[in-house]
């Protein structure tokens, strides 16, 4: 069960810009490969075209995800739900696998201007750098921001 602390102030912004990072079950290195990692971005870009979210930035790490969007439709609950579920439901399938893929709840940031949005996604961008899985900012293959 997610901790009731994580869920403490949680708000969901009709437009709002949030940063939510999402956990794998046991930090399992689930992303570690690149299959799992690209059914990963193929459901939070799947989120944009259904016109529910507008992302910003975004990194599928081992271990974890970090993701940037602005609110386009529904909540946001409703958007990490139904693509965390999604996910796992697509990469279990890929795997003959069953079972949680994901830790339960989520941490979120809502964005409040963009002078927070820009330091974000800088951080979202450096994440594989600070990881070592890169040596420099767009090397890394599964991140990915609307800015150069």
């Amino acid at each position: 069960m997610a901790s009731p602390a994580l869920q403490r102030g949680r708000f969901s912004c009709p437009n709002g810009c949030y940063v939510v990072t999402t956990v794998t079950s046991r930090r399992t290195r689930l992303f570690a490969d690149a299959a799992n990692a690209q059914e990963m971005i193929r459901w939070i870009k799947g989120s944009d075209a259904e016109g529910r979210t507008w992302s910003h930035a975004w990194v599928v790490m081992p271990d974890h995800v970090h993701w940037m969007f602005q609110i386009r439709e529904t909540s946001l609950e409703t958007i990490v739900r139904t693509t965390k579920s999604r996910a796992a439901k697509s990469i279990n399938a890929m795997k003959s696998t069953r079972g949680a893929l994901w830790q339960p709840g989520y941490y979120d940031q809502y964005q409040r201007d963009e002078g927070q949005w820009l330091a974000q996604a800088k951080y979202i961008l450096e994440n594989p750098v600070r990881a070592g899985l890169a040596s420099t900012v767009g090397e890394y293959p599964f991140a990915w921001c609307r800015w150069p």
